[in-house]
């Protein structure tokens, strides 16, 4: 097998839209048919994202999963471990690290939980909150100004629903 891109038959090049440069831009490589693939577009869509996702978020010291986690805990005060594990996709033990850290900076806070004795609630602190404040309307300037600035509103909306029925 040829490890070279034969143009097409029109004797047109490929277009970048169905190219990707390989080795520093060295010859083209047709990525056509992973352009069709769900998967590959939307992890694609996520790296064009996460770069600078990591980069605001570390504005206010957070990771990620960080930021997630606090977000849930703003909009389900009192949300168990065990419930931002599912939520998130998370396993249990990948998840005692972050909330250890969160609670030594003093973010959040646990609580028993008021119907199940075994289980503890997570709340944010004031200060916990307005960070939160701060940092989720960052993620929505970036989603809308950066990430989606090419969408209307109404693709915009639709993007999330579709990508909401996949998973």
């Amino acid at each position: 097998m040829s490890s070279t891109v034969k143009p097409p038959k029109s004797g047109r090049k490929p277009t970048l839209r169905a190219t990707a440069r390989q080795d520093g831009g060295a010859e083209p490589v047709d990525s056509s048919f992973l352009r069709t693939l769900v998967g590959y577009n939307a992890r694609r869509a996520w790296l064009a994202i996460i770069e600078i996702l990591m980069e605001r978020m570390g504005a206010y010291d957070l990771k990620v999963v960080e930021f997630s986690m606090l977000s849930l805990v703003r909009h389900n005060p009192g949300v168990t471990s065990r419930q931002l594990c599912a939520t998130l996709g998370v396993l249990p033990p990948n998840l005692v690290g972050p909330i250890a850290s969160l609670e030594r900076r003093g973010l959040i806070k646990r609580l028993p939980h008021p119907s199940d004795g075994r289980a503890m609630g997570v709340h944010l602190t004031p200060a916990g909150t307005a960070l939160m404040e701060e940092a989720e309307q960052t993620v929505v300037l970036l989603e809308e100004e950066d990430a989606t600035s090419r969408l209307t509103a109404a693709e915009r909306k639709t993007l999330i629903q579709l990508l909401q029925k996949i998973y």
